[in-house]
């Protein structure tokens, strides 16, 4: 009996220990669509004067692995600040879908092939 109440305590205490996960707020859709437009806002406040200075980037991440998508975006963006906003809005994207149980059809999203400049600005040529 006194080994089953010490393990019965054991058990008690291992518990207390666990970490909880539980004390951040969980992500919402409209947190990820406000981060996604600050970055097109900021990838549209810089322009593109041909084709050769345009460039993409890998964006969102599915639930089974891979980006959501490609940006566009010009050479003359701050390519430091592009890259850790987007950093930072696939790792939200990862946690929102992880605390939904989020699902995909899990298709592989292939790179742009054409990426032209127009009207000021970098877009996907789709043949």
């Amino acid at each position: 009996m006194k080994f089953i109440l010490k393990l019965f305590v054991l058990a008690l205490l291992l518990q207390s220990f666990q970490c909880d996960d539980n004390n951040s707020d969980p992500i919402t859709s409209e947190q990820l669509s406000f981060k996604k437009q600050e970055i097109i806002d900021y990838i549209a406040s810089f322009e593109c004067y041909n084709s050769e200075n345009c460039n993409t980037i890998t964006f969102g991440v599915k639930p089974c692995g891979g980006p959501v998508e490609y940006l566009t975006f010009p050479s003359s963006i701050n390519l430091n600040e592009l890259e850790v906003m987007v950093e930072s809005y696939n790792q939200l994207n990862l946690e929102y879908n992880i605390q939904t149980n989020a699902v995909s059809d899990c298709a592989v999203v292939q790179p742009p092939q054409t990426v032209e400049c127009a009207n000021g600005g970098c877009v996907i040529v789709v043949n």
